[in-house]
């Protein structure tokens, strides 16, 4: 049987009871469950940058914004405060709509 030693989504270890199998899990500290979140997040994100279609590549980022709605979490702030920081910066900053890309910068 597999090893996996790595986070997963709250309801897997059911749909795996489901298929008849057992899995055995234990509930991570909050110092563990932040790095195996950024752990998961790095996996998430390679998964998207190899992503082939654009099929694959939203599910991949269907996940990866899960996983920010969990660090969010972890770090004190609820989705919507975190969304709240996002949409300041915007405001400040600009997004990336525009599709700028920075070449150079020189004195004046």
């Amino acid at each position: 049987m597999p090893v996996y030693h790595k986070l997963v989504r709250d309801r897997i270890p059911e749909i795996i009871e489901k298929q008849g199998l057992t899995a055995y899990t234990r509930v991570l500290d909050t110092k563990e469950y932040l790095v195996e979140l950024r752990t998961k997040l790095q996996e998430e994100t390679n998964e998207y940058l190899e992503a082939e279609t654009d099929a694959a590549a939203v599910e991949e980022l269907a996940d990866i914004l899960e996983l920010l709605h969990a660090l969010g979490e972890a770090h004190g702030v609820t989705t919507e405060q975190l969304e709240q920081v996002r949409a300041e910066k915007a405001k400040k900053r600009g997004g990336f709509k525009e599709q700028v890309y920075l070449i150079e910068v020189r004195d004046a």
